[in-house]
């Protein structure tokens, strides 16, 4: 498993199978060696990360993150040899605790207590005696780990973390609990826009839309924001830390600060100038970041 500095992070809900296939083989040809996919309530992700992995040659797939609640351990398992296995270990499992809203209202679970219940998973995975063929390599997990106390977790039960929306000064606080030895893969929303107004409300609207996700507004009142920064839409500061906007320059510089701060990946997520989809004018960005 490649750990490369820069990746791609796709909201996949809405693409047809075919229109990601070609996605990737257009991240492949231009010299990505990650793209991350993430889990809602459209196709299954570990059935699409095996769409992607059998429609390339070289890209791996990163799953940001399988929603514990959806799987069991068991499963969970064998999806992630099973994948490794086939492909040559070009998958990479991300796994989270999720929300309740999803977690109870879309799937009739019950929420408990995160860090506690993200434990005992890691557990029983890791006493899970897989019967299938192996892969060449054991492969790694993270999980979505915000706080200090999911971030311990990250570094004493799974090989790192896959922070979500944060800023550099949390990928600084990341990497102190994490120490040296574990992978710090952190995801950041990018905008090729220099018009401070388009951007701006872009970035009040994702701000306002994570606030209202109450371990998205924990996370931020732990980054420094405060309830004035995330009330009204809103504040043009939350917005500018949570979107990097701008020229190639100013969007180079913020994944910089979060690589200095100590992220071995950062995972850029396009955010759509018109919501909905990517679209050619809103991949210029990732062309622009393009490793080779």
């Amino acid at each position: 498993m490649r750990i490369d500095k820069l990746a791609i992070w796709l909201n996949t809900i809405g693409y047809p199978s075919a229109e990601l296939v070609a996605f990737a083989r257009r991240l492949e040809n231009r010299g990505y060696g990650t793209l991350w996919i993430n889990d809602g309530m459209g196709s299954d992700p570990m059935v699409l990360a095996a769409r992607i992995l059998a429609g390339t040659e070289r890209l791996q797939v990163a799953l940001g993150v399988a929603n514990i609640y959806s799987r069991d351990p068991t499963m969970m398992v064998g999806a992630q040899y099973g994948l490794n296995e086939q492909w040559d270990g070009r998958f990479l499992l991300g796994m989270g605790i999720s929300h309740p809203f999803i977690v109870e209202g879309m799937r009739g679970h019950t929420y408990a207590s995160p860090v506690a219940t993200m434990r005992s998973y890691l557990d029983a995975m890791s006493g899970i005696d897989y019967a299938g063929p192996p892969p060449a390599e054991k492969p790694l997990t993270v999980i979505a780990a915000l706080g200090p106390k999911m971030l311990e977790l990250a570094r004493d039960k799974a090989d790192g973390a896959h922070p979500f929306s944060t800023t550099p000064e949390h990928t600084a606080m990341a990497r102190q609990i994490l120490g040296p030895d574990k992978v710090l893969l952190v995801e950041q929303k990018v905008m090729l826009e220099t018009d401070p107004g388009v951007a701006r409300a872009v970035g009040r609207g994702l701000v306002s839309g994570l606030a209202s996700i109450p371990n998205y507004r924990k996370s931020f009142l732990r980054m420094g924001f405060s309830e004035a920064d995330l009330a009204h839409g809103g504040s043009d500061r939350a917005a500018d830390a949570l979107l990097a906007w701008g020229d190639e320059t100013a969007i180079r510089k913020r994944i910089e600060e979060h690589l200095e701060a100590g992220a071995d990946q950062v995972a850029v997520q396009v955010v759509p100038k018109g919501g909905g989809l990517l679209t050619a004018e809103d991949e210029k960005i990732i062309e622009l970041l393009a490793p080779g």
